[in-house]
């Protein structure tokens, strides 16, 4: 089995439509690079505070998972439920699935995105560690979002 690596010495973005979810001035002025990714989602800054896991399956190997979205958005909300509960036992807030974002609590801190053929499937999933506030001023607000995530929008605003 073969793969990639990539070493990553400087922040760049992950981004399907560039000139509808950025804010393409300062993202040319500041030379930050722009990543297409192939199996859609939103925008994401890498830098060292994202951790990202993708999963790489073949048809079949997740006995009795329905290959679309919501199905797989559930059953990674499962398998990585263990690895939050310490959180949700500290007090912070309870990990989970809202609409199609990870959150604690009600607020997002992980995105996914998949892409499924006939035979195989991956799913990528990108964590926020931490984040700078600068980097996201290259980010505009998508057009569609959760209706929970519009809430959060109007209260940061006001």
């Amino acid at each position: 089995m073969r793969g990639v690596c990539y070493l990553i010495t400087e922040d760049f973005i992950l981004c399907r439509q560039p000139e509808k979810l950025l804010e393409v001035h300062p993202v040319l002025r500041d030379r930050i690079p722009v990543i297409k990714r192939f199996s859609g989602g939103g925008t994401v800054i890498v830098d060292s505070d994202t951790v990202f896991v993708t999963l790489i399956c073949n048809r079949g190997s997740i006995p009795n998972l329905q290959l679309f979205p919501r199905p797989i958005m559930s059953w990674t909300e499962q398998l990585y439920a263990p690895v939050f509960k310490g959180v949700a036992e500290s007090g912070v807030a309870d990990f989970h699935l809202l609409e199609h974002d990870y959150v604690l609590g009600d607020r997002k801190f992980g995105g996914n995105a998949q892409s499924i053929t006939k035979d195989r499937w991956l799913h990528h999933t990108s964590f926020l560690w931490d984040y700078k506030v600068e980097n996201m001023a290259y980010l505009k607000l998508p057009a569609r979002a959760p209706k929970y995530r519009l809430v959060s929008i109007h209260i940061i605003q006001s």
